[in-house]
C-alpha cells in the first residue's frame, strides 16, 4: 500500500482534524499491507523536515520504507497526465498525484490517502482507504 503525503503531513504535524483518522488507518493499514511511500512522496514529505537524517529516522521509526516507482508506472503517468490537459488541466507538469497514483495501479497497490479526486478519476483500478 502506498501511503500519500497527506496522511503523514497529519500524524507528523498532530493536525488537530485529521491526526486521529491517520493514525487510526496507518495502524489499520499495517495489519494487512506493507506499508509504502515512493521517492515523490519523500520528496513532498522532505518539506516538513530540516535534514534528511530526520526524515529517514521517522520513516525508519514507522517501518516505511522508500519504493522505487516502476517505469511502466512514470509512463502511465505521463498518459494520465495526457488525459487531465485534454480535460482542461491547467497544470504544465505531471503532478505528483498521477505518480503516485500510477504507481500504485502499476503495482496493484491501494492507497491510503484524504485526497481521492485524481486517483478515481485517472486510476480507477486502485483501490483508495480514504474518509468518506
Amino acid at each position: 500500500m502506498l501511503v500519500d503525503t497527506n496522511v503523514l503531513v497529519d500524524v507528523l504535524a498532530n493536525d488537530p482534524e485529521w491526526a486521529d483518522w491517520s493514525i487510526a488507518q496507518l495502524r489499520a493499514q499495517a495489519q494487512i499491507h506493507r506499508l509504502h511511500i515512493n521517492p515523490v512522496i519523500h520528496a513532498e514529505l522532505s518539506l516538513t523536515f530540516s535534514t534528511v537524517e530526520a526524515l529517514e529516522g521517522t520513516l525508519a521509526a514507522l517501518q516505511i520504507p522508500v519504493t522505487e516507482i516502476p517505469r511502466p508506472a512514470l509512463f502511465l503517468a505521463g498518459k494520465a497526465f495526457v488525459q487531465y490537459r485534454r480535460r482542461g488541466g491547467t497544470k504544465s507538469n505531471v503532478l505528483a498525484d498521477f505518480i503516485i497514483g500510477a504507481h500504485a495501479a502499476v503495482a496493484e497497490w491501494p492507497v491510503l490517502t484524504r485526497d481521492v479526486r485524481r486517483y478515481v478519476g485517472y486510476f480507477p483500478t486502485v483501490a483508495l482507504v480514504s474518509p468518506d
